[in-house]
């Protein structure tokens, strides 16, 4: 091992996150390792606003300090146990959720590993466990949307929003796409979405300009404030707003009116939620049609910028800019690589 381990850690939360994360060198334990226990080197681990919002304190989900960074990423097995099998040295994995992954190596239980063909991308496969999952049970579990259906969602030049354009169209759903500045259009049309307009009041006027009187039963808010009362005045009467996020700051603002005299649903979504409360099977299945998909080019995310666990502050404040185009991925074992 030609440098020392280092992991991203923090001591304390505070609304600058990258002021309270950094690069630690650190020891591994000594071979052999423990029964059950494989070591893996860390290939990609993304920057997930939950990741940042934990930083930050205002995560609804908070480990104990101090914390290493990151919840989710693939790694290669450099060694397993004398007693683990069906898992050799090379096998590509993807990591446990909450395994701080914004690490070079980690040693954690064999079984918690989830093997994965050689050939794909570790950095597009890194993001697997999170966004993909979200955007594809909001689009799925909520209403039943049929081919030639229509969603609108804002936030749509997020991760998920990108995801969300490619799962809907391979369902043959229809999507329309808002974004909170107009410099976001060109990613969001470049992410494969057809129709994308600028939030604003207006919102409901421009988008039957755009693609006329059609019955939208399904909203996706990820913005929160008044952004959430735009896209349910969206919606055909009895449709469904589902919220996941509020990249706003601000709690969900929505007149009762909506509620009493056009019957529309308001529903919060959160995937740690989802994992609580779904069978085995049910994560199995959700993985292995996302994986699918990744695999086999279907299914990707943008990214803007790669960086190296020493640069893990340049790297959380690039995710924590409003004003990104694409992910922003750590390599822990790598060097920092061009955009995509």
């Amino acid at each position: 091992m030609s440098q020392p381990p280092k992991r991203a850690r923090y001591h304390q939360r505070g609304p600058v996150p990258q002021d309270v994360i950094a690069a630690e060198t650190f020891e591994l334990p000594p071979l052999p390792l423990p029964a059950g226990v494989a070591r893996v080197a860390v290939l990609a681990a993304p920057i997930n606003p939950s990741d940042v919002l934990t930083l930050t304190g205002e995560y609804g989900l908070l480990p104990p300090l101090p914390a290493v960074g990151g919840n989710e990423g693939v790694g290669r097995v450099l060694d397993v146990a004398a007693d683990v099998t069906g898992l050799a040295p090379g096998t590509l994995v993807l990591l446990p959720v909450g395994c701080g992954s914004w690490s070079t190596h980690l040693d954690l239980p064999a079984k918690s590993l989830v093997p994965l063909p050689d050939g794909v991308d570790p950095v597009q496969v890194s993001m697997l466990t999170v966004n993909p999952p979200t955007a594809l049970l909001m689009l799925r579990d909520f209403v039943d949307l049929q081919p030639g259906d229509w969603v609108i969602q804002n936030a749509a030049n997020s991760a998920v929003g990108g995801y969300l354009v490619q799962l809907a169209k391979l369902r043959g759903i229809n999507t329309i796409n808002v974004v909170r500045r107009a410099s976001a259009i060109d990613a969001v049309v470049a992410a494969g979405a057809e129709h994308v307009i600028v939030d604003a009041e207006d919102l409901p006027k421009r988008v039957r300009e755009k693609v006329g009187d059609v019955p939208i039963r399904l909203g996706i808010d990820c913005v929160g404030g008044v952004s959430t009362e735009n896209l349910a005045r969206c919606l055909a009467e009895g449709g469904t707003v589902v919220n996941y996020g509020a990249m706003s700051g601000e709690r969900c603002m929505i007149s009762p009116r909506y509620f009493v005299f056009r019957d529309i649903t308001l529903r919060g979504f959160w995937l740690s939620q989802w994992f609580k409360k779904a069978s085995a099977e049910q994560r199995r299945a959700v993985f292995a049609e996302i994986g699918g998909l990744i695999a086999e080019g279907k299914l990707s995310a943008r990214i803007q910028a790669t960086y190296s666990i020493d640069h893990i502050k340049d790297a959380v404040a690039a995710a924590a800019s409003g004003a990104r185009d694409g992910k922003i991925v750590v390599e822990p074992n790598g060097p920092p690589r061009a955009a995509i």
